[in-house]
């Protein structure tokens, strides 16, 4: 319990307590923020100084709130916990439930939208986009929402469900819905996600930011569905079948 006497206030006891190492490898709060502001920079173009970094990026804010809410959690403080995030999704427009594990460098741009769950783990160096949920499929207790490995990024949209495993260095299209495992250096796309790889060749490593770019396995199974027809009137190929 939370204690406040005369020499004392709540902020120095969470600072005994070291409420502020509050991600893996015992790193700072301030220390994560410094590292949080600098990935900003690397990712985001239109950030132009610090202070606009520090003030106005809602996801960051969403982020460094969860990982107070998170000590909290950890604790068994959870109508503390649950307090504090509620009070950053209604300011960030971003819901991060205090169970979550989140690592270091999680870029959350623009992020209205996104819904984080209770047992979701997100690895290092991950992008989200708005409108992301990572969520489960059905009112069973225990592990039941996504992990998400190292050097994703999920694009505007993208639900990814279920007690799941995403891998390294994975991209997910926008607006795709994923229900299976997704092994490493993969892109998946579409309603449920399908893993596709570009003339079967290992995505880059990294993750990709051309989402325009992506590949649409139901236009090119019906583009190859259209060839075949077309060979087959040409005589090119014998079918059992006419059309």
């Amino acid at each position: 319990m939370l204690s406040i006497n005369k020499s004392g206030t709540v902020l120095k006891h969470l600072c005994n307590k070291r409420c502020f190492f509050l991600v893996r490898g015992r790193i700072p709060l301030f220390k994560r923020i410094k590292d949080d502001i600098a990935m900003v920079f690397e990712q985001d173009p239109a950030a132009r100084s610090s202070i606009e970094v520090f003030l106005t990026y809602s996801g960051l804010h969403a982020v460094w709130w969860h990982l107070i809410a998170h000590w909290f959690f950890n604790r068994r403080m959870y109508f503390i916990a649950r307090s504090i995030s509620q009070i950053s999704r209604f300011f960030s427009g971003i819901e991060i439930h205090p169970g979550a594990k989140i690592g270091r460098r999680l870029f959350i741009d623009h992020g209205m939208g996104i819904v984080i769950g209770e047992t979701c783990t997100i690895g290092d160096n991950v992008t989200i986009y708005q409108g992301v949920t990572l969520g489960g499929t059905g009112k069973e207790r225990g592990k039941r929402h996504p992990d998400i490995g190292d050097n994703v990024l999920i694009a505007a949209g993208a639900k990814v469900l279920g007690n799941i495993q995403i891998g390294n260095n994975v991209n997910i299209g926008a607006n795709s819905v994923v229900l299976k495992c997704v092994p490493d250096y993969s892109t998946v796309v579409g309603i449920p996600g399908r893993i596709v790889r570009q003339n079967g060749v290992k995505v880059k490593v990294g993750k990709s930011f051309e989402h325009t770019n992506l590949p649409d396995p139901v236009y090119e199974k019906l583009k190859e569905l259209e060839r075949h027809i077309e060979a087959s009137r040409n005589g090119e190929i014998q079918d059992d079948y006419v059309i």
